[in-house]
């Protein structure tokens, strides 16, 4: 989208200083600003960026002081540069995300039904009796499985895989390379010493106002769903396993992995890099320390670190113990060695 300088200044409210012909494609960084795009300086320690910078204008705080004879890009002045420049960043999205219309390339079974103003891009396959609500947004290379549904307002950004008889919520944001839908890791033993496939006849649930990151993995439940609640975010490269239930407005940081049938309360902070192993349950308002392991069940409101993960104030006064280990290892060689002198006598 393309905005032209005065049409910013109105939409912000803002005062302009210099040429109001210009347009802007893009938005950028002060100091990586280029012909076409649109920065901001809200802190006085980036004013020296204005008389360098090549972006095409830049919003500023009002109460900035500035030696105007010195730039030579156009300015917006604000009350508030940082909201301000937020408030662009919301209508450059917005502006990419009305794009509608159904590539050619697009496969659509007979079955399907897609609803107003949604987006195919290339090469996206819609199977059997899957129910597409408006305004939906599928980028290219992405698959959607028999008997899914996907409501009002998703973005499915490219290559995105949704198994078969999965639903999918409102408003929801799966990003590039994620799997959902696909086979829990259900296996066996056998008499022959070797493992037998469990089937996999359950789906995934997605409620609304979820966010999915880049190949990120949620498997289906071996029987019933895995859920994942409203309001979730689960970053870059996770592993839900089956039968997983995490609850609303939870977020799980990147390269964490949950095993099956864990129960995850509402509203935990689970950092990059968790272990959690399977039928656990995890309380309401739980946050999980980085690079934890957690093998046990944890209650309501715990704040845990480490591996096997324990309460985060015993973990930090363990933690300088370990620290003064080299030290203490140093003293007992020294008392050690006296003593056998002593004894030596």
């Amino acid at each position: 989208m393309i905005f032209t300088i005065k049409d910013i200044a109105e939409i912000l409210n803002g005062q302009l200083i210099g040429d109001d012909t210009l347009k802007i494609n893009m938005l950028s960084k002060i100091e990586e600003g280029s012909k076409g795009s649109l920065s901001f300086v809200a802190n006085e320690k980036y004013t020296e960026f204005l008389y360098s910078t090549k972006a095409s204008a830049v919003i500023i705080s009002s109460n900035l002081e500035i030696e105007q004879s010195k730039i030579s890009t156009s300015l917006i002045v604000v009350d508030d540069a940082y909201q301000s420049f937020a408030v662009m960043l919301e209508k450059f999205s917005n502006a990419k995300a009305n794009i509608t219309g159904i590539h050619n390339t697009s496969t659509i079974e007979s079955s399907a039904s897609l609803g107003k103003n949604c987006y195919l891009g290339a090469n996206v396959y819609i199977s059997e009796n899957v129910s597409i609500g408006n305004n939906v947004k599928i980028y290219a290379n992405s698959y959607i499985g028999q008997n899914t549904t996907i409501a009002n307002d998703t973005i499915l950004y490219s290559g995105v895989k949704i198994y078969d008889n999965c639903n999918i919520g409102e408003k929801c944001i799966i990003q590039s390379g994620a799997v959902v839908g696909g086979d829990g890791f259900g296996f066996a033993p056998n008499s022959d010493n070797e493992y037998t496939k469990v089937a996999q006849i359950g789906n995934v649930i997605v409620e609304d106002k979820v966010e999915i990151g880049a190949n990120t993995t949620i498997d289906r439940a071996t029987m019933g769903s895995t859920i994942i609640r409203q309001g979730v975010k689960l970053d870059n490269l996770i592993q839900i396993a089956h039968n997983v239930e995490i609850g609303k407005h939870t977020v799980i940081a990147a390269q964490s992995g949950v095993a099956g049938s864990t129960k995850i309360g509402e509203n935990c902070m689970i950092g990059g890099q968790v272990g959690i192993v399977g039928h656990l349950k995890i309380g309401n308002n739980v946050k999980i320390a980085a690079q934890s392991g957690i093998s046990s069940n944890i209650k309501d409101n715990e704040i845990v670190q480490g591996s096997p993960a324990f309460a985060i104030s015993d973990y930090k006064r363990a933690y300088v113990y370990f620290r003064q280990l080299p030290k203490l290892n140093s003293l007992v060689s020294r008392i050690e060695k006296e003593l056998n002198n002593i004894l030596s006598k």
